[in-house]
């Protein structure tokens, strides 16, 4: 069974509190910068078993009546077309998602900003339209000469003056994106700047879930967090402010270290003093006070710091890259002691392939079982994987066939003579859906179907790397999967 190491409730009274806290520490508003995925926290979850993927969400909600909402978006990353890859969406999409997201919360969603604004970004413009013809306010920053360290000129009517200024009507304003580099550092600093001229207090904090501030720089949780951002070049490390100010070891990253005394001269010029005196001060992270069962979260860091390696492996093999991601994040494995056969399902996966010569899968149950699936001629290897899994879960003898080959053989041919298919077999789509329309009929299938939802949260690992549709039905069950860095076919065409 799956350990919890994790207090949501206690992380939700005591997280909202300590940002409510914060606010009145300046007397008015408080701007709270919030890195890292909202609704959809994939990998906290992963790493603090307990944390919910809509745990920040659940505690900005605790704030709803004093808390409004600016989502920054840079113009840069809407030229390029930038893509959030967990959901396979743009970032301008993205934008939109967030919106609606904040909405069902009841959660009141003020302006976008785009960051970094240039008139010869079409992009950024066609979008700016966009969100103001869906009803949105619409704000523009421009880059700044000189940033991050011409202080003198940043913060003046040249620089942040320059930026238009946000119509804010609540004291915390949270202010996210879609992602790293958004501009949400510089739309709250901004936002000090003009509130300053306008003889209106305010404060700047951030909220950052990694890494974990009270949790030792070598703790696999923040080792995971080093692991996720190691196409970043993040590195975790001791912050010295903090150290020299209170002689107490904090731990943060490098990019935050590193600008801590630009902002401290930011803050001066803007406040006439800092109210920091390290950039550990100016987070408001409560969750390493919230870990209930510390070895329960190490442990599924260890396994998250694998996943990552193994998800940077597919990425080099597909893009054809230089192994710097991969070999970065075995270094980490290294530090912790673990290799890819701590991972359960893996040297499953493997005796199975080199047993058939073909294409396999493992996946682990919450009860510690690991399944196995093979290739056939009617189903792909995750798609075998897939329903003994939920046939073992149902406690239905192996011997019983939730899908004969009667009813996978006219799918087989539709696929084949009608929809100009080369690959005849399953994927786990076509699986599903045979066996939800099978339900109907046989109690087998019914039980097998209402079994799904046991698979969140499952470790399944691949011995090829899986198409777009598998990998997609595994996420969207909430599937834990990992490949090898290999691909079934030498075609040079692959879909993404």
């Amino acid at each position: 069974m799956h350990r919890i190491g994790f207090d949501r409730e206690k992380y939700l009274a005591l997280q909202s509190h300590h940002i409510d806290a914060r606010r009145k520490q300046f007397g008015g508003k408080l701007y709270l910068e919030l890195g890292g995925k909202l609704f959809d926290d994939l990998h906290a979850s992963r790493v603090l078993p307990g944390f919910t993927p809509d745990n920040k969400i659940a505690m900005l909600a605790e704030l709803k009546d004093d808390l409004e909402i600016i989502i920054a978006i840079s113009a840069r990353d809407l030229a390029r077309h930038k893509m959030r890859a967990d959901h396979g969406i743009s970032y301008d999409e993205d934008v939109l998602r967030l919106v609606d997201g904040f909405r069902a919360h009841g959660l009141y969603v003020g302006s976008v900003v785009i960051s970094r604004m240039t008139e010869d970004n079409g992009n950024a413009r066609a979008f700016k339209r966009k969100l103001e013809k869906l009803g949105l306010k619409v704000y523009r920053h421009y880059p700044i000469k000189g940033y991050p360290n011409d202080i003198a000129h940043i913060v003046s009517d040249q620089g942040y003056g320059k930026n238009d200024y946000v119509e804010t009507t609540r004291d915390v304003v949270v202010v996210t994106g879609p992602g790293p580099g958004s501009g949400k550092m510089a739309t709250c600093l901004s936002q000090m700047y003009h509130d300053h001229t306008r003889g209106i207090s305010s404060g700047y904090a951030k909220f950052e879930t990694f890494p974990i501030w009270n949790l030792p720089l070598d703790h696999p949780v923040n080792v995971a967090y080093e692991a996720a951002t190691a196409d970043l070049d993040d590195v975790n490390m001791i912050d010295p402010y903090h150290l020299a100010a209170y002689g107490k070891q904090a731990i943060n990253y490098n990019r935050d270290v590193e600008i801590f005394p630009v902002l401290n001269l930011m803050f001066q010029r803007i406040l006439g003093t800092s109210p920091y005196k390290s950039p550990t001060d100016m987070g408001v992270n409560m969750v390493g006070a919230c870990i209930s069962d510390d070895e329960a979260c190490r442990e599924a860091s260890r396994q998250e710091v694998i996943r990552r390696w193994f998800a940077a492996l597919v990425e080099e093999k597909r893009d054809q890259l230089e192994p710097d991601e991969s070999d970065r994040i075995a270094l980490l494995m290294s530090s912790l002691g673990i290799s890819k056969l701590d991972r359960a399902v893996v040297e499953p996966a493997l005796k199975v392939a080199r047993r058939t010569q073909a294409p396999a899968a493992a996946i682990e149950l919450p009860d510690g079982r690991i399944i196995t699936g093979k290739t056939s001629p009617l189903l792909g290897a995750c798609s075998a994987m897939l329903l003994d899994a939920l046939k073992t879960l149902a406690g239905i003898d192996p011997s019983v066939k939730l899908l004969s080959p009667e009813a996978i053989e006219p799918i087989q041919e539709l696929k084949t003579q009608h929809l100009g298919s080369k690959n005849p077999r399953l994927h786990t789509d076509e699986v599903l859906i045979a066996l939800a329309v099978s339900a109907n009929v046989d109690p087998h299938a019914k039980r097998a179907l209402a079994e799904l939802r046991h698979l969140r949260g499952c470790d399944a690992h691949s011995a090829v790397i899986l198409g777009p549709v598998d990998r997609g039905i595994l996420r969207n069950l909430g599937v834990l999967v990992t490949s090898e860095p290999v691909y079934q076919t030498k075609n040079l065409y692959r879909k993404r």
